[in-house]
């Protein structure tokens, strides 16, 4: 195995790490309403505080399952040379 090959391995390891944290960390697309049935009220601020947290947490998932799909291929590139 090559230099290149492991710093690969090693970075597309970290950002599969991300993604997965990433993942978790955001809200489900049902909270809003298991808060609706039980009573919990939202205030105005509090709803555009998570719409923005969440959009945010979106944004960085699209960004690096991109991120992850470019070391993919790249990786499979360089093995495919040998």
């Amino acid at each position: 195995m090559s230099w290149l090959e492991i710093v690969l391995g090693v970075v597309s390891i970290l950002v599969s790490l991300i993604i997965i944290g990433v993942v978790l960390l955001q809200q489900g697309r049902r909270a809003g309403i298991n808060g609706a049935i039980s009573g919990g009220a939202d205030t105005f601020l509090s709803k555009n505080k998570a719409r923005t947290v969440d959009a945010k947490l979106s944004n960085l998932t699209k960004y690096v399952a991109i991120l992850f799909f470019i070391l993919a291929v790249v990786a499979n590139i360089i093995a495919l040379r040998k």
